[in-house]
């Protein structure tokens, strides 16, 4: 199978995945890390927080013909879950969805117009994989509907010079994990789901440039995955097409001037339709 679909991904080409992440029922770009569980702590560091609603950014992607994009709820609350369901209805079949997904309760945001559901901490217990609820969600929604998120953060006291060790972060990227993001890891998940995506956390919404190491590591995937974390330019894109051998689709965040940043969403676009010709 791994085979196979490495044979699938050779002729694709770089692709812009677009986002809307939701925190509160409100369109937001929150620094990566800095979302707690405490309610009473302190507050999420936000580098914008929209005016529109969520349909405003489903309709625009879906006008400007953006496929796989993905919806993330920073929290799954009633207001998040509602704002979630109306991007997925103005824009069907075009958007992923992930934050609080189960096998539960999957299936209603696939009938709700998402393409797919993304998954993180669900399938972790106690810092390792549960095979047990992974399979669940298979059999729930089927291989083909299923995204894993791999975001992850760089395990301290990498020296000069060494490749970075990468390990998943869970519940709000808080929770450390003993899953290792690299070659194997995403060789052996391949079978089970039909796409990864991959937040470099520790540069997530900084604008501070890209996780090169990871990037370059996730090339290696044999199906599809999106990288996120640190975009600031189009310069950063065409780094990210180099070393994932256009292999690997990025997600841009606060750097778009539709969020807030200094990037014009427009040749964001332009940049994209361009990759496809080739």
């Amino acid at each position: 199978l791994v085979q196979q679909l490495l044979q699938c991904c050779d002729c694709v080409v770089m692709k812009f995945r677009p986002c809307i992440d939701i925190h509160e029922g409100i369109v937001k770009q929150i620094v990566g890390g800095t979302l707690k569980d405490d309610p009473d702590g302190e507050k999420p560091v936000t580098n914008f927080a929209a005016t529109q609603p969520s349909t405003f950014f489903a309709e625009r992607y879906r006008d400007d013909g953006l496929m796989g994009g993905h919806v993330v709820m920073l929290g799954a609350t009633p207001e998040s879950k509602k704002a979630a369901l109306a991007a997925l209805a103005a824009y069907p079949n075009g958007l992923q969805v992930g934050g609080g997904v189960t096998a539960e309760n999957a299936r209603e945001y696939l009938d709700a117009g998402a393409s797919h559901v993304i998954v993180t901490s669900y399938v972790f217990h106690g810092g390792v994989l549960d095979s047990a609820r992974l399979q669940g969600l298979i059999d729930s929604v089927g291989r083909d509907k299923l995204v894993l998120d791999l975001s992850c953060r760089r395990v301290a006291g990498t020296k000069e010079g060494e490749q970075p060790t990468y390990k998943v972060v869970t519940d709000r990227w808080q929770k450390w994990t003993e899953l290792e993001v690299n070659e194997k890891t995403l060789q052996d998940l391949a079978a089970h789901c039909d796409e990864f995506l991959v937040h470099g956390v520790d540069v997530e919404g900084l604008q501070s440039g890209i996780e090169e190491p990871l990037v370059k590591m996730l090339a290696s995937s044999p199906i599809p995955v999106t990288y996120a974390g640190g975009v600031r330019s189009l310069e950063d894109m065409e780094r990210i097409r180099e070393l994932g051998a256009g292999r690997v689709d990025a997600t841009i965040g606060s750097a778009l001037d539709i969020f807030g940043g200094p990037l014009p969403y427009t040749d964001v676009i332009a940049w994209h339709n361009e990759q496809q010709k080739s």
